[in-house]
């Protein structure tokens, strides 16, 4: 199965950084989100396999974000990707659904590990 991603990060280096990672280990991006809000519209339109979502965005962070996807669709697959230094927010987004959270700068073995958990839960 080739997983489906919606990339979520107010960067849009961070984006393309990420969105290349995926698609060369086979994955398929799906959708491109800015913030936490066009995260959630675009979870809703397309329900991708797994979301990556930054943890501090502008209008709405990432933990607000994942809190309103897992209300709507509890078996959302969402990781959190965060600065080094973001511990305690980490911790609070795993407290509230999130299955696992990837460090900047990304690691291309610790993502595609990741995805590849999401997707076999």
């Amino acid at each position: 199965m080739v997983g489906r991603l919606l990339i979520t990060d107010d960067a849009a280096f961070m984006r393309m950084t990420l969105k290349k990672i995926v698609t060369d280990a086979g994955y398929e991006v799906v959708g491109e989100a800015a913030n936490g809000k066009e995260a959630v519209k675009l979870y809703d339109e397309i329900k991708p396999d797994v979301v990556t979502m930054d943890i501090t965005m502008p209008e709405m962070n990432g933990i607000e974000a994942l809190k309103e996807i897992k209300a709507k669709n509890p078996g959302a697959k969402v990781l959190m990707c965060s600065a080094m230094g973001q511990q305690g927010m980490v911790m609070d987004a795993i407290k509230h659904g999130a299955i696992d959270f990837i460090v900047k700068p990304f690691d291309e073995v610790r993502i595609r590990e990741a995805i590849t958990k999401a997707l076999a839960r």
